[in-house]
């Protein structure tokens, strides 16, 4: 079993993360539980940050903060100089209560409300990422009305889709995101632009996947767009402050997974941005990217407490736990594998195989599928790795289960920084039948 950051087995068997025991944890905390570990998305922040000092290249590392976005995550990125991304008005919020640096802050999102562009302009954000006609019309117009002047990125479909070690070539017309880069939107949304009072076009982003293992996909993204930008230099004389190269900078789930560092990442980024520009002469653009999932994936850990168990004779063995597709519901959705152990006795032999069932009433609410354990009962408590992202983040009330608390882990100390929800808080916003609700 491979165990990431500070995860470790302690002085009583037991498994450890930031130096504390789960065992305590889940006493402490109940079940089931978010258990991130702060040192090693520390560690991760200043692999990319410290990259880019290294290289003395101008940078701008921002969070992705739909992985996992609380008030005290977004203060973490704060503390580690990270920017920030949001995609709602909610994410803003957060953003904003946490008291981060509004300049640093990336608006995207291909839908954006006029009052969620309104917020942002009153907050006074870094820049707004456009998605696509409708949105530059409406910034231009409220902007306008305002009397402000927005930055803007124009995020661009460059025809390369990445996941893991493949990458594919491809028109990408079909996507519900950016200006497609060879049909001549992403021009027209240029001219736009530049043409605005209201708009100063900062530069070009895009984002070609997840989940991805290697710096193929970023390197061929970097060579069309920087070929679209030769030409539109020599039209528009363009030339671009900043290149958003996104993120999707993958993690290890289980054993078939294999990421690389990402101080890897962005060298072989930056040695590419850096020939692109020396090749069509043109200046250096600051480099954006937006690391999320390898931020913050797999620094979170999931306990639940095993209780039911269902034996199928020469089929299957399930083993149920208290939590499931209501604050993981990535199984579900997109088939996402984990590996897991027994918290309490993560070094003994594994016995049987079983498939950990979840609580919710849907045959689909299965966690992970043949999980090699010891013999397990309801005095056990099973850790899930890498569930830091879009584990909180997607969590729901199906079935009316509350959604579990968050805790950080650091120095041997366990700080709850999202509280557990109460079946109060789930019918706090309902009303009765009967109720007269002035509008």
């Amino acid at each position: 079993m491979y165990f990431h950051g500070t995860t470790k087995i302690n002085d009583k068997g037991h498994l450890a993360i930031g130096g504390v025991d789960t065992i305590d944890l889940a006493e402490r905390f109940g079940t089931p539980l978010y258990v991130y570990d702060v040192a090693l998305i520390r560690d991760r922040a200043r692999g990319f940050i410290k990259t880019f000092e290294l290289l003395n290249v101008p940078a701008q590392v921002a969070y992705a903060s739909k992985a996992f976005s609380t008030v005290a995550m977004v203060q973490l990125a704060k503390e580690e100089g990270l920017s920030l991304d949001v995609v709602s008005g909610g994410e803003l919020y957060t953003a904003l209560r946490a008291e981060f640096p509004p300049e640093k802050i990336h608006f995207h999102g291909n839908n954006k409300s006029d009052d969620e562009i309104k917020m942002a302009l009153d907050a006074n954000i870094g820049c707004f990422v456009v998605d696509n006609f409708y949105e530059l019309e409406r910034l231009a117009e409220i902007c306008s009305d305002k009397k402000v002047k927005a930055n803007i990125l124009l995020r661009v479909t460059p025809g390369i889709e990445a996941h893991t070690h493949d990458y594919i070539l491809t028109g990408q017309e079909d996507s519900k995101f950016g200006f497609d880069l060879q049909n001549g939107q992403a021009e027209e949304a240029l001219i736009k632009g530049l043409q605005s009072d209201s708009l100063e076009v900062l530069g070009i982003h895009c984002h070609i996947g997840s989940q991805i293992f290697e710096t193929t996909g970023f390197i061929l993204a970097a060579q069309k767009i920087f070929e679209k930008l030769h030409a539109w230099n020599q039209t528009h004389q363009y030339i671009p402050k900043v290149l958003n190269l996104g993120g999707g900078f993958g993690i290890r789930y289980t054993n078939e997974d294999e990421p690389i560092q990402p101080h890897q990442y962005v060298e072989q980024i930056i040695a590419e941005v850096k020939e692109q520009a020396e090749k069509f002469n043109m200046t250096m653009p600051e480099i954006w990217i937006e690391p999320g999932r390898s931020l913050v994936g797999d620094a979170g850990t999931t306990l639940y407490k095993v209780g039911s168990r269902k034996e199928v004779p020469n089929v299957r063995n399930y083993l149920a736990v208290d939590g499931g597709m209501s604050d993981n519901i990535r199984p579900a959705l997109y088939q996402a594998k984990y590996e897991a152990v027994l918290a309490n006795r993560p070094l003994a032999e594994a016995e049987e195989t079983v498939s950990i069932a979840g609580k919710c009433c849907e045959s689909g609410d299965m966690l992970i599928w043949d999980l090699p354990l010891p013999k397990a009962g309801d005095q056990d408590l099973l850790a899930v790795f890498c569930t830091g992202a879009y584990g909180y983040s997607m969590a729901n009330n199906y079935n009316r289960i509350p959604r579990p608390p968050v805790v950080f882990v650091e120095n041997e100390e366990a700080t709850l920084v999202v509280k557990r929800e109460s079946y109060e808080d789930l019918v706090r916003l309902d009303l009765p039948l009967n109720a007269k609700v002035r509008i």
